[in-house]
């Protein structure tokens, strides 16, 4: 399994490298989902300040794919983002060509919306380029475009991070004012934007400088494969001097949505068709679409170990294993209380009989009670004794005792009158009451007299001096 970030974040496998640190895969465990993860790989002053400045950013867009949490663990700080899967435009565009001018208007769209909402915040993201372009895998359907990676954008409002004579950004994707070192703007990032788009429509990544020479005697003829509709808009957003081109992100969308309906359709149409597809891959072992799959499997042991499960194997030959399937649990009984005479023979788990127990009452064995005689000194049959076998059982009604033989008279033993009495309905015959204490006298509610008439007499004076008291007052 991957490291675990924080505790909450589970690095699973990288997946490419941004301006300031390397992007992981990894599970979200409190949000129980993937996500994309920056890890800072520097932590000198100023890497960490770019990387604050990156985190702080909170746009929620369709098309702007902002930083969303963070966390630090010893000395690595991370943020982490939505999992885009399906590359960048610099992968489509390496894997096609040049795209078609219908597909690069809806791309180009996609983008100015998300950089609206970019500059609105007053931030300029300074590095707009193909790989910071990140696509949904859509398939052949309408793509969705995602504008990324934060970490030279800067708020017009804070101080710069870079020295003098230095320019931050991507080689061939500087406007002309950023090489004279000038400040970089809303029109900075426009220009980039045109520079983006002749990339999708040519497939060659455009020279800035050769396009500065170019526009010496105005706007020059649209390239080869550019329609001219898209060219109108593409040269303004590409002219030298930023007060020629399009202020904003907004007014730039509605100059492209006219030039769109200019284009020919049919000739779009014979163009191959584009398909975004994933570019991630699968996910490695030990991991499932619903996260770790060892959370599954520990749920699924834990669901399986029980009591039984946990106390071991049975001895072989034993009645437990002989009686009780393996895969299910036999229930068992409560034992019987002390002094509870249970009917029957005991029962072992494998069916074999045991020896009766005398019941337990006390400290010791009571010895079973003496059947009853009849008057001639015989044993009397019991009124509940066991059918004689044919399905039948003879009822012998009850005979009162003679009166008892002289001593000695070998009439055999004397029974006791409390062993000749008939078992009663309320009482098995075998059964043995313990006797009962006697009744505990009831007392009478209330405290008792020598605390009560103390008590009266009190309340009493207590009422006679209330009473003077009212009256002298009045």
């Amino acid at each position: 399994m991957g490291e675990i970030f924080a505790g909450r974040y589970e690095l699973i496998d990288p997946i490419g490298r941004g301006g300031v640190g390397m992007v992981w895969r990894a599970w979200d465990h409190r949000r129980r989902r993937y996500v994309a993860a920056k890890v800072l790989q520097q932590s000198d002053a100023h890497t960490l300040l770019r990387f604050v400045r990156e985190q702080a950013l909170r746009i929620d867009h369709p098309h702007v794919l902002a930083p969303a949490s963070w966390a630090a663990d010893d000395e690595k700080v991370l943020f982490t983002m939505d999992l885009v899967r399906g590359g960048s435009l610099a992968h489509l565009i390496g894997d096609y060509g040049p795209l078609p001018p219908t597909l690069v208007c809806t791309l180009l769209d996609q983008l100015l919306s998300g950089l609206a909402a970019v500059h609105a915040e007053d931030v300029v993201h300074r590095d707009i380029k193909p790989a910071n372009l990140l696509l949904e895998p859509t398939g052949t359907g309408r793509p969705h475009l995602r504008l990324s990676d934060f970490g030279i954008s800067m708020r017009k409002d804070e101080p710069r991070l870079t020295e003098t004579n230095y320019v931050v950004g991507t080689p061939g994707y500087f406007a002309p004012e950023q090489m004279l070192e000038a400040e970089a703007d809303f029109p900075s990032d426009l220009y980039a934007v045109g520079l983006v788009g002749l990339y999708m429509l040519t497939g060659r990544k455009p020279d800035s400088q050769e396009l500065v020479e170019q526009y010496l005697n105005g706007l020059p003829a649209a390239p080869e494969g550019v329609p001219e509709p898209l060219w109108q808009v593409l040269g303004q957003l590409l002219q030298p001097d930023p007060a020629a081109r399009f202020r904003t992100a907004t007014g730039t969308r509605k100059a492209l949505a006219s030039a769109a309906e200019l284009l020919d359709r049919d000739a779009t149409l014979e163009q191959e068709t584009v398909e975004v597809f994933d570019h991630i891959g699968p996910l490695p072992e030990g991991f499932g679409p619903d996260g770790p799959l060892r959370t599954t499997a520990t749920t699924a042991d834990s669901a399986a170990t029980g009591p039984a499960a946990t106390a071991g194997p049975a001895p072989a030959g034993s009645a437990v294993a002989a009686s009780a399937p393996a895969a299910e649990s036999t229930p068992v009984a409560d034992p019987a209380p002390a002094g509870r005479h249970t009917a029957g023979p005991a029962q072992a788990a494998g069916g074999a009989a045991l020896a009766p127990q005398p019941p337990a009452t006390g400290s010791f064995p009571l010895q079973p009670p003496a059947p009853p005689l009849n008057g001639s000194g015989e044993t009397q049959a019991h009124p509940y004794a066991p059918d004689a076998g044919d399905g039948t059982r003879p009822y012998t009604a009850y005979q009162p005792p003679g009166p008892a033989p002289a001593p000695g008279a070998g009439q055999g033993p004397v029974a006791s009158p409390l062993a000749a009495a008939p078992p009663t309905a309320h009482a098995a015959p075998t059964a043995h009451a313990a006797p009962t204490a006697p009744p505990a006298r009831a007392r009478k509610p209330g405290p008792p007299l020598k605390i009560v008439v103390p008590v009266l007499v009190v309340a009493l004076v207590c009422l006679a001096a209330g009473v003077w008291a009212l009256s002298v007052a009045g």
